[in-house]
C-alpha cells in the first residue's frame, strides 16, 4: 500500500477513538452512527473544510500543508511520536519498493556489546532483525536459536516475528501482550519512515497472514518507539525474573540501536540472571558474534 493509503487508514483510526466529549463538542441526543468523531465534526475542529478532509481520508489529496497537519494533529490530539508519524505519511510518496543493503554491524558495534560482558544484550537493525548479541543475551531471549544465526542475514532472528510466531519467544514473556503491542507500535512507526523498503513491507505482509493477532495489533495504528520497560519473563532454566529493557540508538549507527537487559540490584531477578550468567559457557563469554548453546538445550532445538 503507499504511504498515502496508510495515511488514510491512519486518519481513521485515530478519529475513531475519540468522542465528542473527549473535545469539548456538544452534540443532540440520540444514537449515532460512529463511535468516534464524525468526519464533519474533526473537519471543524481543524478548520478545514470537510471535502478536503474527506479526501485525506480516502487518499485523493496528497502534499497536505504543514499547517493543516498540525491543525489535524492538534484536533486529534497526537502525542510527538504521533504527529512526527503523521508527517512521514503525508510525504510526497516514496519510489518503488526496492531491497536495502543487508545491515551490517561495524566494528564500533561490536566493541560496545563486547564491553556489556555482565549484562544481557543484543543489536537490533530497524526491521528489528537481530544484528548480534551477547552470550548473556541469547542465553536469556533465545537460547533454543542457533547462536550464530545473527550472523547470517538469511537466518536472522526477528522480534516481531518470534514474539507472534515462535512458540519459545511466546511461553517467555508473561507479559506478552503488552510486550507484542510495544513491538508491533515500533514497527508501525518504521514503516512510516521507510514505506520503500520491500523486505519491511514483506516481513508485515507475511505476519498479517500468517498470524490474526498482529492484524488486530497493527491495524490500531499505535505508533511509539521501543525506548524502555520492565517485563516479567519466565525462563526455562531460572524461572521467573523481572527485566528491563532499554533500547540505544547509536550515532554512529541511527537504524540500530542496542538492547540492554538489567534487573534490580540485589533481587531475585538479579540473582536468577547471575545464576544464567554461571550457565554460559566460560569461554564464550565476550565474544559476541561467536557464542556458543548454553548447556541443557536439546541439539534439536540449537
Amino acid at each position: 500500500m503507499s504511504r498515502s493509503g496508510h495515511l488514510g487508514e491512519f486518519l481513521r483510526s485515530r478519529r475513531a477513538r475519540l468522542r465528542p466529549d473527549d473535545v469539548g463538542l456538544i452534540t443532540p441526543l440520540g444514537r449515532r452512527r460512529v463511535s468516534g468523531l464524525r468526519r464533519e465534526e474533526l473537519a471543524q475542529l481543524a478548520g478545514v473544510s470537510v471535502s478536503y478532509y474527506t479526501r485525506l481520508e480516502q487518499n485523493h489529496a496528497v502534499n497536505a500543508s504543514d499547517g493543516v497537519l498540525d491543525a489535524l494533529a492538534t484536533a486529534l490530539r497526537l502525542d510527538d511520536h504521533e504527529r512526527a508519524h503523521l508527517r512521514e505519511l503525508a510525504a510526497p510518496r516514496p519510489r518503488q519498493r526496492k531491497r536495502p543493503p543487508v545491515e551490517r554491524v561495524n566494528g564500533l558495534t561490536r566493541e560496545l556489546l563486547r564491553s556489556l560482558d555482565g549484562v544481557p544484550a543484543l543489536v537490533v537493525g530497524r526491521r528489528t532483525d537481530v544484528l548480534a548479541w551477547n552470550p548473556l543475551g541469547h542465553a536469556l531471549l533465545a537460547g533454543h536459536i542457533d547462536p550464530m544465526a545473527p550472523e547470517r542475514p538469511g537466518d536472522r532472528p526477528n522480534l516481531v516475528r518470534m514474539l507472534f510466531l515462535d512458540p519459545h519467544t511466546r511461553e517467555l514473556y508473561v507479559d506478552r501482550d503488552r510486550k507484542a503491542r510495544g513491538l508491533v507500535a515500533s514497527l508501525r512507526l518504521r514503516a512510516g519512515k521507510h514505506p520503500d523498503d520491500a523486505v519491511l513491507a514483506s516481513l508485515v505482509g507475511e505476519l498479517s497472514v500468517k498470524c490474526p493477532e498482529f492484524v488486530a495489533m497493527w491495524g490500531d495504528h499505535r505508533v511509539k518507539p521501543c525506548e524502555g520497560d520492565s517485563f516479567r519473563v519466565h525462563h526455562p532454566l531460572v524461572g521467573e525474573l523481572t527485566i528491563t529493557q532499554q533500547s540505544l540508538q547509536l550515532n554512529h549507527s541511527p537504524e540500530q540501536s542496542i538492547v540492554v537487559v538489567t534487573t534490580e540490584d540485589a533481587s531475585r531477578s538479579a540473582d536468577a540472571l547471575e545464576l544464567l550468567r554461571q550457565l554460559v559457557p566460560a569461554d564464550s563469554r565476550g565474544k559476541a558474534g561467536d557464542p556458543q548453546p548454553i548447556p541443557g538445550r536439546d541439539a534439536a532445538d540449537a
